[in-house]
């Protein structure tokens, strides 16, 4: 085998085409994967992890590639980041205002994936479709364009009550999930959920939260030869080495014929890639 690259890992690059093109990120190389699919590919964790803030050596990776105390501080990584709707900004506790004020206090997207059944999920406006593909969504569509990410949050928790906010990992690597009307679904909770979104425009204004009515399912098709027989995942905190004969990526996995990696699981880790 050769070595490609080593470095810090960063989840793969991913690129919207027929199929999705995906390269690994190690510092500042690129290397495309979809290549390297039906060749042998070895991941070698090279024992150290650098925090992708302050660059501090650590022992373990908090929130996917920082350090403790930067874990501690950073608003990216404070609780309201995965709940949304537990914003805190206007009680004046933000950890980091400016930062809320350039990712948080911005349009975001909610929409409707169908990656192992249909979820509802939200995302930055920039982030589409970046997001669907780190989820190995087959499907996608945007339901509603809201103004900041804490409403979004609130019009998720409304949906919830209808539809899954949580793709299943495992099926989403045993196949293709079976194709959606997302269209339909899209209808049916806006029918189901009605009050509760005027309720939300009345709280916060018409054109806070817009319903994007007119939109398109999105198809999207992944670079899979085959599924794995069996779902077993690496772990490089155990075993250092992943490596197999690469059968397919999905989302921000790696199919082996021997197992599964997440690799934004690694994120930070200093990694050597051999092929």
């Amino acid at each position: 085998m050769v070595e490609l690259a080593r470095g810090a890992l960063s989840k793969m690059a991913a690129r919207l085409e027929a199929p999705v093109q995906y390269a690994f990120r190690l510092d500042d190389q690129e290397i495309p994967v979809n290549p390297l699919i039906g060749k042998s590919l070895r991941l070698e964790y090279l024992g150290a992890i650098h925090c992708t803030h302050c660059g501090r050596k650590t022992k373990t990776s908090f929130s996917q590639g920082y350090c403790y105390p930067c874990m501690q501080k950073l608003a990216q990584c404070d609780i309201c980041i995965m709940s949304p709707e537990r914003c805190h900004y206007d009680a004046g506790t933000c950890r980091e205002p400016s930062w809320g004020e350039q990712f948080c206090m911005t349009d975001h997207v909610v929409y409707l994936a169908n990656s192992s059944g249909v979820k509802v999920g939200i995302t930055r406006g920039t982030q589409v479709p970046t997001r669907w593909l780190d989820q190995g969504a087959s499907q996608a569509l945007p339901i509603l364009r809201v103004a900041t990410r804490q409403q979004s949050g609130f019009v998720e928790d409304l949906l919830r009550s209808q539809v899954a906010d949580k793709t299943n990992w495992r099926a989403l690597l045993k196949g293709d999930a079976a194709p959606v009307d997302l269209a339909a679904v899209r209808d049916q909770l806006f029918d189901s959920c009605g009050e509760g979104l005027l309720e939300l425009q009345q709280r916060f204004g018409l054109q806070a939260i817009q319903p994007l009515s007119d939109q398109q399912p999105v198809e999207i098709a992944y670079p899979i030869e085959a599924y794995p027989a069996k779902i077993t995942s690496f772990n490089l905190d155990k075993n250092p080495i992943a490596e197999g004969t690469l059968i397919g990526i999905k989302g921000q996995y790696l199919m082996f014929d021997t197992g599964v990696i997440n690799i934004r699981k690694y994120t930070a880790y200093q990694l050597a890639v051999h092929a």
